[in-house]
């Protein structure tokens, strides 16, 4: 069993299914950006989207880290937008993971909708280039952890 554990507690297990990626070699900015958009979306309108992303047809809009982002076509409430290809992947990849949770626990995977999306920073991957005259510069790399849940709504 894993040591971590989920940011989200108190879930009904009949009612939500769970993923996570971790240790994803994705930009934690994108992918928060990313899980910002697709919490609250169903589950269907989620994978279009961000197959949409992967394409280039559709933006992220960016709410937070937006210096130097221009405006993109499409966008609503936001003037800055960019296509985080390599995060909408990876978050794709999870976001069918939870799905195939979905499914094996026997939920409806066309009343699902997502509740929870979160991505946090995991750990760091150090590294060093060598430079002129016998120095070195610091290459660092942070790795983020992507949570996704999943929950069965009433039928209308």
């Amino acid at each position: 069993m894993p040591k971590w554990g989920y940011s989200i507690t108190d879930l009904s297990p009949e009612k939500t299914a769970k993923a996570s990626g971790r240790d994803l070699r994705v930009s934690l900015k994108h992918a928060k950006e990313v899980c910002k958009t697709i919490k609250g979306m169903k589950l269907e309108e989620a994978k279009t989207l961000l197959r949409q992303v992967i394409g280039k047809k559709k933006a992220i809009p960016f709410r937070r880290y937006k210096k130097k982002a221009a405006h993109r076509r499409g966008l609503q409430k936001a003037y800055a937008g960019r296509y985080p290809t390599k995060a909408a992947k990876r978050i794709l990849q999870v976001l069918e993971g939870a799905e195939a949770n979905a499914e094996f626990k026997g939920l409806d995977t066309e009343r699902l909708r997502i509740i929870h999306a979160a991505a946090t920073p995991s750990i760091k991957i150090r590294d060093y280039i060598p430079r002129a005259f016998g120095r070195t510069s610091p290459y660092f790399d942070t790795l983020t952890h992507v949570e996704l849940v999943l929950e069965q709504i009433e039928a209308p």
